[in-house]
């Protein structure tokens, strides 16, 4: 799904979850090649020329997530929470952790150890970082959320200073080999669920 069109459909469940007529919904989609910027980001970030990220065909937005650079593309399982934290969960802090304990625990369900760096934010591996997250959160209602190297292009990471300058890899790269997106999604909604301790109504769409 194209990165804005992405981002009209979280604004609209948000709404609808701010005026008590929607459901906690956990959006998982892939995008064609997008950078973003986040709050914290300049134009800086971004080290390849307008030219050059037309002729690869890498679009690029600004977000108010937040967080600095990140590129998002094939391969890559990225999730958008778009949930109602109050009352039980009024922590900001609390939300980012809770997102990388279900990262860490979908990554576990492969043989991948991810974990925790102190002062970073995402899900690390000791051969770079695997998961990225920035989000917005407006009357405990969030939106944006993680993205999950899976079977990305690594080179498109190029293109930036992602986040905080640290390296990356993907689960392919880890584990030398591409994995079928749909059983990392399977995992992935099964430990979000577990970590946010919801459940989920009926079977999730594929659309």
């Amino acid at each position: 799904m194209e990165y804005g069109a992405a981002y009209r459909l979280q604004q609209e469940i948000e709404a609808a979850r701010k005026a008590g007529t929607g459901a906690d919904t956990l959006l998982l989609v892939e995008h064609p090649h997008v950078l973003t910027l986040g709050r914290r980001a300049t134009q800086e970030a971004v080290l390849a020329s307008p030219e050059t990220l037309e002729a690869r065909g890498v679009a690029l937005f600004e977000t108010n997530r937040g967080g600095r650079a990140t590129y998002h593309g094939l391969g890559q399982l990225v999730g958008y929470p778009i949930i109602n934290l109050s009352p039980d969960r009024e922590d900001v802090h609390r939300y980012v952790r809770e997102l990388e304990e279900a990262l860490i625990r979908t990554l576990a369900d492969f043989g991948i150890e991810g974990f925790r760096i102190k002062g970073l934010t995402g899900v690390h591996t000791a051969r770079g970082k695997v998961a990225a997250i920035g989000v917005h959160i407006s009357r405990w209602v969030t939106t944006h959320g993680f993205a999950l190297n899976v079977n990305t292009d690594l080179g498109f990471f190029d293109l930036i200073i992602a986040c905080e300058g640290e390296p990356v890899t993907s689960m392919h790269e880890l584990l030398g080999g591409e994995l079928p997106l749909s059983k990392v999604e399977d995992r992935l909604i099964a430990r979000f669920a577990e970590v946010f301790e919801m459940t989920l109504e009926d079977e999730y769409v594929n659309a």
